[in-house]
């Protein structure tokens, strides 16, 4: 997820595979694309949950609408964005802004295009439980967090108030947030979304103090309605040093992005990612099959694909 979610890349992209020449030539009555070859779709997996249920819905719908062969890549941001110099991915069906890998891989070295948006509304900022904000009204004020620092003190936070981060992976701005705005607090990262998940989870359900980076769509929110802390106010610009950052997280319209070498190789699975669109809800509702009920990939997929054949129609026809 960004800075905008910004992943730090701790390795670099071994064993990557070519684009296949040839696929299964399944025929569908939902579109003529369908009987050219699709041959073999490379998704970019990012870790969180929201990204899964999009990749479901979408290599579902190729492998059982177009006869594409699907490989799932499961990678952070970064190395996500270097496949597309060797084939090794196609699409990435769930952007964060990124603008500087923008800059490089679509401006500079024109092998990667912007290829619409997903119809999901992008939030990310610092959250309380819904317990403590009903109990301290004005924590939900970034001027206020300093005179509860002490409430939010862990073993790992080292004397001052923790602030909880999720995926290591994940570069954010609350270090930055936390030096610039004085705050007497620590980052400290809970090691995954669903840890993070679980730790607000327990804080709501035991009243613990807790504070930390979420962000939305993400199918915890309709759970636990964490309660959003106001930072200073978002204004195009104020992000533009990573060092020098003092104001909330920019909102995002979400988009894809894929290879240039895929978007332009007429394959039918670039028709369905151009049209591919959905609500926040929608991805909540798979998301909250495959982590909560336990569902594959596959059968979330399903689920939500038969209850909604008008949606995905459509995302077929050229």
């Amino acid at each position: 997820m960004r800075t905008r979610w910004v992943r730090s890349v701790g390795f670099t992209l071994v064993g990557v595979l070519a684009l296949s020449a040839c696929g299964s030539k399944v025929e569908s009555d939902d579109n003529d694309a369908a009987k050219k070859p699709c041959g073999t779709l490379n998704l970019a997996v990012n870790p969180w949950v929201g990204m899964e249920a999009n990749v479901a819905v979408v290599a579902y719908l190729a492998k059982n609408k177009l006869g594409c062969e699907v490989s799932e890549k499961n990678l952070t941001e970064e190395v996500s964005w270097q496949g597309f110099a060797t084939g090794a991915v196609d699409v990435i069906l769930e952007n964060w802004g990124h603008d500087d890998l923008k800059k490089t891989y679509i401006d500079q070295q024109k092998i990667a295009v912007e290829i619409g948006i997903t119809g999901n509304k992008g939030v990310i900022g610092w959250y309380v439980p819904p317990w403590l904000a009903a109990q301290h009204p004005d924590i939900a004020d970034w001027q206020n967090l300093n005179k509860y620092a002490d409430k939010f003190r862990t073993s790992e936070s080292g004397g001052k108030g923790q602030l909880l981060d999720g995926d290591p992976s994940y570069v954010t701005n609350d270090e930055a947030l936390v030096a610039n705005l004085k705050l007497d607090f620590k980052v400290v990262y809970a090691g995954s979304e669903a840890a993070l998940i679980e730790t607000f989870r327990a804080a709501e359900r035991n009243k613990k103090w807790l504070i930390g980076y979420f962000y939305s769509p993400q199918w915890f929110l309709s759970e636990v309605k964490l309660v959003h802390i106001n930072l200073p106010t978002y204004k195009p610009g104020c992000d533009a040093d990573p060092q020098k950052v003092a104001c909330d997280y920019q909102p995002y319209d979400l988009d894809k992005i894929a290879s240039k070498k895929f978007a332009d190789s007429g394959s039918p699975a670039v028709t369905l990612i151009k049209n591919f669109k959905w609500t926040n809800d929608d991805q909540n509702a798979v998301a909250r099959d495959i982590a909560e009920n336990k569902l594959s990939h596959d059968a979330a997929a399903k689920k939500w694909v038969d209850a909604h054949p008008d949606v995905w129609q459509a995302w077929l026809k050229n």
